[in-house]
């Protein structure tokens, strides 16, 4: 953050300070060096305020006035960096020749004042059109809104939050000086060389700290307290008895080696009674096979018990076998597991192994290429394995993931023709921005479609779907195997990226998806900021929402591999089915 007179005092001898245009004057005294810290730049102010402003208009979700204070503070600290750089550069190359210039001190101060108070009432105004947008958003998605005056704690967060940034550049700033003044003192150089040197020592010091100590120590804080968890088990959850689960007595997956969404996962969906009450007709024991990160020592041993688990289950001789990249935790989503169970009528089998300790979130900061190995080894195995059985008599091969499940997913094939030759249908559920594939289905669809409701080849090979209707909707040949994407035009996992920063995304030109305020509008930095603010509430809104993709995955299973002869009251039964059981699996990550 450059400012009014920034890096233009370094200390040099014990009674002088000299200025970067040469000149020297005596040292502050300490009451002007606090004032010097304290005081704020006139354009800084303008600009800040600007980009919080910015920050208020609506985002993909509706937020909280917490969230809202944090995003504000950050996005106003930016615009007072942009600004003081502005003011810096007007005065030194504009203003600095010009006769009137500087300005009396009477007629500063007025300026000051007004674009202060100026600067509180906008802030205000825009604070009760921002609540007013968060209303618009929740009623969109069916949640509650926010109140005007409950908002207004938004002004006050954000100002802390911006004077904490604000604070900690100026300290920076003052060690470079510090740095500086010591080098000038012991080596003589000059004062260009000096400051150079300062901001090189300083920037160095930060990236070291911030890469080499702050984040891995953070990753290994994370790690440990996630593994932590891992080890615990959910309340309500039991070793299963029956044979066709991991983590059974009969099992070469230990019960205690699962983890703790392993355990979530094997433990629950319904049994052969159960589906055979929820469907109406005779059905039997599904078969869910799981490794967990203490199962074995390295992946390739975890690989070799997740083969042994779905030859000793009967897995090969079931109607369908789904592999499953978890999330980063393991985490299985139990409504997308029981609905192809109740689909298929227990005549099933789910395969998934656990690759990390981590939540999603920070797997896909710290180690992305850790979950697209992962997915590579699941696939790459239990597809090997199952071309050994005859063409005729093994089961559907399919694959399944959500959010980072997808990256995994996707990290087994090439190419979509790959996808072809390898299995027998693809559901892939709010699939990051960061995905390749996805990425690249996305940057090639046809001509005249949008990027929140895509079209690839005419949907002749790989479709894309917000809702069921979607899925309905789509008429013309799909070649079998399909794959299909859903993805809702409100998720912020969907459409998260760092370009957000610098670029408007076609997502942002376009006419806007059913749950996306038409008043969201991109601006730099502040965009990016805000859909950020999203992804830590992605799954925190009403099904058919953001991340929360509810039963909708049913309509998934059915589009891509639904039974011989299924019907729509079929789809009307298993969802009832479904809604009766969400109560007892919740969406854990």
């Amino acid at each position: 953050m450059v400012e009014s007179g920034a890096l233009d005092r370094i200390d040099t001898e014990p009674r002088e300070r000299p200025r970067l245009g040469g000149s020297i004057r005596l040292r502050d005294s300490r009451l002007e060096r606090l004032w010097r810290l304290l005081r704020l730049d006139v354009t800084g102010i303008a600009c800040a305020t600007l980009f919080f402003c910015w920050s208020l208009t609506p985002s993909l979700l509706p937020r909280d006035w917490l969230f809202q204070g944090l995003i504000g503070g950050i996005n106003a600290a930016i615009g007072y960096a942009f600004g003081t750089a502005l003011g810096w550069a007007v005065r030194r190359y504009f203003l600095r020749r010009k006769a009137w210039w500087p300005l009396p001190e009477s007629r500063s101060t007025t300026i000051t004042v007004f674009v202060t108070v100026t600067s509180v009432v906008v802030s205000l105004v825009m604070l009760g059109y921002s609540a007013a947008w968060q209303r618009e958003i929740a009623g969109l998605m069916g949640a509650e809104g926010t109140t005007t005056t409950g908002y207004i704690r938004t002004g006050g967060l954000s100002l802390l939050v911006g004077g904490a940034i604000v604070s900690g550049w100026r300290l920076l700033r003052e060690l470079v000086r510090w740095i500086a003044g010591r080098l000038i003192r012991r080596w003589h150089l000059a004062i260009p060389t000096a400051t150079t040197a300062g901001i090189l020592i300083v920037t160095v010091l930060f990236l070291l700290l911030v890469d080499g100590v702050l984040v891995r120590g953070i990753y290994a804080v994370a790690n440990l307290g996630f593994s932590l968890q891992n080890s615990s088990t959910r309340d309500g959850v039991v070793q299963p008895v029956d044979p066709e689960k991991s983590g059974s007595p009969a099992s070469f997956a230990p019960w205690d080696t699962l983890g703790y969404e392993g355990r979530n996962f094997v433990s629950r969906g319904l049994d052969a009674a159960g589906l055979t009450a929820a469907n109406g007709t005779p059905a039997v024991n599904p078969i869910r096979v799981y490794a967990g990160l203490e199962t074995a020592e390295d992946a390739e041993a975890r690989m070799d018990i997740v083969i042994d688990e779905l030859e000793r289950t009967g897995a090969f001789q079931r109607e369908v076998l789904v592999v499953i990249p978890t999330t980063g935790t393991g985490w299985v989503n139990p409504t997308a597991a029981q609905a192809i169970e109740l689909v298929h009528n227990g005549n099933t089998a789910l395969v998934a192994s656990q690759y990390s300790f981590l939540p999603s979130w920070v797997s896909f900061l710290a180690d992305r290429d850790k979950a697209a190995e992962a997915g590579r080894q699941l696939i790459g195995r239990v597809h090997e394995r199952w071309l050994q059985e005859p063409e005729a008599t093994r089961p559907k091969l399919l694959v399944y993931g959500e959010s980072l499940g997808t990256q995994a997913g996707e990290g087994a094939f090439d190419t979509l023709t790959d996808i072809r030759q390898t299995v027998d249908g693809v559901l892939w559920v709010g699939p990051p921005n960061a995905n390749r594939l996805w990425g690249q289905l996305i940057e090639r669809r046809d001509p005249g479609t949008s990027e929140v409701d895509p079209e690839y080849a005419a949907g002749l090979v790989v479709r894309f779907a917000d809702d069921a209707a979607d899925m309905v909707d789509n008429t013309g040949e799909w070649l079998s195997p399909r794959i299909l994407y859903v993805q809702h035009a409100s998720d912020p996992v969907v459409w998260w990226s760092p370009d957000l920063a610098f670029t408007r995304p076609d997502w942002l030109k376009e006419p806007p998806g059913d749950d996306r305020s038409p008043s969201m509008k991109w601006f730099p930095f502040v965009t990016f900021w805000q859909v950020s603010a999203d992804l830590t509430n992605a799954a925190g809104v009403p099904d058919g929402h953001g991340h929360n993709y509810g039963t909708l995955v049913l309509d998934g299973w059915v589009t891509v591999a639904q039974p011989e002869g299924w019907t729509p009251l079929d789809t009307m039964r298993v969802r009832t089915a479904l809604d009766m059981l969400a109560g007892s699996e919740g969406p854990e990550k």
